[in-house]
């Protein structure tokens, strides 16, 4: 990621799990926390932030199904991709301890990840707005009968102790998240593994998907993720968002994308990025 970096936006308070993100990815810089995924997008497009920090899909979950609708129309350009392991804390007043607390405020995502924990030690799920929101009513509440479920970040950031760490059911829930800038931006190839995200639109013809991803089996093009999804407000206009491994300079790559072109309407690259460590040691 070549893109100075002035400022990040992301979706939430301040020690959301995309606050972590923008914590690893870029340690230190300033980050400016938006109440939407569109209030994150508007931040780059205002001059705010130089980057925004946006989750596109979870290991337990699936895709953020805002992301894929607002990205391709946004302007913003992918230059990188990072994963982060959702590891949730039960976090508590100082001195509040496990078996005195009562209620687990979080977002409703974060409360279904920890019904073990929550079954097992007689706590009562309350569903928040967020994840660092809870954390935040918890240390403004006062109640140590009352915690939050959160990232160990929202701990820090509003002075609560870790009652319990690393609380989740599923300890390999993953959410990948993408970084976004206003400038499009291609990297050269430099010999590691590469990913090319685009967005498209088959033509009216039978058979039009079916024949637009034939070139990428006859290939040897690897897609590692197709999602479709209606635009418009239309039931028949469908656009597919796409994640492939490569650049557009392979020369199979290439090829792939002209046959592809040949049975879409619509066709637009809006990312070509390393791959994180974690999909290149796959």
């Amino acid at each position: 990621m070549t893109n100075a970096v002035r400022a990040i936006s992301f979706q939430g308070e301040l020690g959301a799990y995309s606050h972590q993100a923008c914590e690893e990815v870029f340690p230190g810089a300033e980050v400016v926390p938006c109440k939407t995924f569109e209030g994150a997008i508007d931040a780059v497009r205002d001059g705010r932030a130089s980057h925004a920090m946006l989750p596109v899909e979870n290991s337990t979950y699936g895709r953020v199904a805002d992301i894929h609708q607002l990205l391709p129309e946004s302007g913003l350009h992918i230059i990188g991709e990072h994963f982060v392991r959702v590891r949730i804390n039960l976090l508590g007043l100082p001195g509040a301890t496990v078996a005195g607390v009562e209620e687990a405020v979080s977002h409703t995502v974060l409360l279904g990840q920890c019904r073990g924990f929550l079954k097992a030690n007689g706590i009562q799920p309350v569903i928040g707005l967020d994840t660092a929101g809870s954390a935040a009513r918890i240390a403004e509440d006062r109640n140590p009968t009352r915690a939050a479920l959160a990232s160990p970040l929202a701990g820090q950031i509003y002075g609560l102790e870790t009652l319990a760490e690393h609380v989740e059911d599923n300890h390999d829930n993953t959410t990948r998240f993408l970084v976004t800038v206003p400038e499009a931006h291609i990297p050269p190839r430099n010999g590691r593994k590469m990913i090319t995200t685009f967005v498209f639109r088959v033509r009216n013809i039978p058979a039009a998907l079916y024949k637009a991803m034939g070139g990428f089996a006859t290939n040897g093009v690897n897609m590692t993720k197709l999602e479709s999804y209606m635009v418009g407000g239309s039931s028949t206009a469908t656009q597919l968002y796409a994640d492939i491994d490569g650049h557009p300079d392979d020369p199979a790559v290439a090829r792939a994308m002209e046959e592809l072109a040949y049975f879409t309407s619509y066709l637009r690259v809006i990312g070509v990025y390393e791959a994180h460590p974690e999909r290149a040691a796959e």
